[in-house]
């Protein structure tokens, strides 16, 4: 259907039930459009299915595993028993089943939102065919997500590997783990693995840890997993995997030369790949940003007027939230354009990686800042001076602040500590409300508390930039009132 009907069936319909489309599809029947929500997998994406909530889960219960450790070499509680790694993977499947009714067809349907179990295929920029039905709409959003990216490794296929979409088949933790990547996701795994119980080795291609991370926070991060037991090897690169013996090998090649590591199973966790194929973008001829991911405009929309994407298949971002800020964004452009139509704030994504402790960030880094030409003041505050974090036995970690020079104007924060990630919110409303760092130091925190660090992190900001004149005439003016 090339020419523009006179009549629609739909306002929108959204090709997608992860965390773009839901936020998509819920928002546009909250405004009164008539909208169609289509999945072809299951209803929650990966969020609910393969990422977020198993991965939280999982790591949830290698932490209990852990302070029940830590407990016992402290003497408070007995040592504890062998840990029963069965028991942290039926706590995920319960996970999973109790945030389910939050992304059910029930639920959506109820709100209003048509969902149809299926696959869609957009036939113009008018028509959306769901299997032997063709919808007329006013406007389509694609938020097909993305899917693990697996490299080309000769002999990986018969020696078998994991995914962050297939790891949660197991039933148990292997007794070998090796992990290819060390970005969130490997990071996060292979520490939690390692806190069940399993002999984890970690690779990374790069020099170090979450590349994206301020240096500090990578050098943090890796401390961390090797004194959780991960053998972390960074610089090394997988050139194939086999069977030798009937033994699982990976050889792996590092500064000119090559060594083996055997293991039980090998999870890949070396990107993601946004989805694209499938469903009739090739014949609209959509444009493809070189990394793979729709092209789209800042308002969202693709290079065919009155289709939007969002979420993972639209990038920059892979997260959830991310997902969910442009599916708000993508469900108002698409209903109003061409009366109104906003544009999604890129500037204060928040980023967390959930190892132990967490690493938040939101904003520039000191090395993206360097990259760009651009000068900034950095005021770091050290976890071992908080009061909260000595009495925890948490003393691994700060909160680094980056500021414009001669400004409290915060360009970019870094947070590692426990709970980072729920800490950063009060930068990021200090950021978009153009609050500045002082406002930090003026905010009353509740004592004893990790926000704390952040109130401290403002006051060494405001010592080091008080004018060198006011000590010298308050000297002046106390001596004075002295006498």
């Amino acid at each position: 259907m090339s020419a523009r009907p006179t009549q629609f069936d739909r306002n929108l319909v959204v090709i997608g039930a992860g965390s773009a489309g839901l936020v998509c599809a819920m928002v546009a029947a909250q405004l009164g459009a008539s909208v169609t929500l289509v999945e072809r997998h299951e209803m929650g994406g990966d969020c609910l299915n393969t990422g977020c909530v198993p991965s939280k889960a999982l790591i949830h219960a290698a932490h209990l595993m852990h302070s029940a450790r830590q407990a016992a070499a402290l003497g408070l509680i007995p040592a504890p028993a062998a840990p029963d790694t069965r028991a942290a993977f039926a706590h995920v499947r319960a996970s999973i089943r109790a945030v389910a009714p939050h992304d059910s067809v029930e639920r959506f349907r109820n709100m209003g939102v048509d969902v149809r179990l299926g696959s869609a295929r957009i036939l113009s920029r008018w028509a959306v065919a769901i299997g032997d039905e063709v919808l007329t709409t006013r406007a389509i959003v694609i938020a097909s997500g993305a899917a693990p990216r697996v490299p080309q490794i000769p002999g990986i296929d018969d020696t078998g590997y994991l995914t962050s979409e297939t790891l949660w088949q197991l039933d148990e933790a292997p007794r070998r783990l090796l992990v290819l990547g060390g970005g969130p996701i490997g990071c996060e795994l292979s520490q939690a693995f390692a806190r069940l119980g399993s002999q984890v080795t970690l690779v990374q291609r790069p020099l170090r840890l979450l590349e994206r991370e301020e240096e500090e926070a990578s050098a943090l991060v890796q401390q961390r997993l090797q004194a959780d037991g991960v053998r972390v090897l960074t610089d090394h690169r997988a050139v194939d995997a086999r069977i030798v013996n009937g033994e699982r090998v990976m050889r792996l090649h590092h500064d000119s030369e090559d060594c083996d590591v055997p293991f039980d199973r090998v999870l890949v966790a070396t990107g993601r790949r946004p989805r694209t194929d499938g469903f009739g973008l090739e014949a609209l001829k959509i444009e493809i940003a070189k990394d793979g991911t729709i092209a789209t405009s800042p308002f969202l929309e693709t290079s065919v007027p009155g289709i939007y994407a969002c979420g993972d298949v639209a990038g920059p971002w892979q997260f959830t939230h991310a997902a969910g800020h442009q599916g708000w964004h993508a469900a108002v452009n698409a209903l109003f354009h061409p009366l109104h139509r906003i544009r999604p704030d890129r500037a204060t994504m928040p980023a967390v990686t959930y190892t132990s402790p967490e690493v938040a960030r939101v904003g520039e880094t000191e090395r993206q800042l360097r990259e760009q030409g651009r000068a900034c003041d950095v005021t770091i505050h050290d976890l071992a001076e908080l009061d909260r974090a000595i009495v925890d036995d948490a003393r691994d970690g700060f909160v680094k602040i980056l500021t414009a020079p001669g400004s409290d104007r915060i360009l970019g924060a870094t947070i590692v500590a426990p709970r980072a990630g729920e800490m950063l919110p009060e930068v990021i409303v200090a950021m978009e409300r153009k609050l500045g760092l002082k406002s930090l130091f003026s905010t009353i925190h509740a004592y004893p508390t990790y926000s704390e660090a952040l109130r401290d992190a403002g006051g060494q900001w405001r010592i080091r930039h008080a004018p060198t004149w006011a000590r010298r005439v308050l000297s002046r003016f106390h001596r004075w009132r002295r006498g």
